[in-house]
């Protein structure tokens, strides 16, 4: 197949092209910029999951952990706006996991898209608090302590 003959039915209309050099370009999908974000998120100390979308339908039919849930992408020519909704665990200080999740999303879709990002919105949707039921299925280490007698 000639690629200089593309047919641009074969394009998704989620895909964005960004101008490398003179007239070529790269086309980016909206979801490989999601994807990047989302494994991003993931690897925040203080997020308990992600929020929103239909994501959540998708899981629960095909069984597998979707990377791009709560995750919305506006990809323009050279540059992205991200939205993420998360749900923080219970003790972890709100503007310190928004702001971890700001640095390492932008950092991760700049380097490796080379899209600038204009924005990172974090939605905090929930906090996930402990409940005795999963308090219970934690496993718990005992420690004996052996007494010495000196006699």
């Amino acid at each position: 197949m000639d690629e200089n003959n593309l047919n641009s039915e074969n394009i998704e209309e989620n895909v964005d092209e960004i101008t490398v050099e003179g007239n070529d370009t790269v086309k980016i999908a909206n979801e490989a910029v999601a994807t990047y974000a989302g494994i991003a998120v993931s690897e925040v100390s203080g997020v308990y999951g992600m929020s929103g979308g239909f994501a959540g339908l998708t899981e629960a039919l095909s069984g597998k952990k979707s990377l791009t849930k709560g995750i919305k992408v506006d990809v323009g020519e050279k540059d992205a706006k991200i939205d993420v909704s998360i749900i923080v665990e219970y003790g972890a200080r709100i503007p310190d996991v928004a702001f971890e999740i700001q640095t390492k999303v932008k950092k991760s879709v700049e380097n490796m898209t080379g899209l600038k990002v204009l924005e990172v919105n974090v939605h905090v949707q929930g906090v996930h608090a402990i409940t005795e039921k999963e308090e219970k299925e934690e496993p718990v280490e005992v420690v004996a302590e052996s007494e010495e007698t000196n006699e």
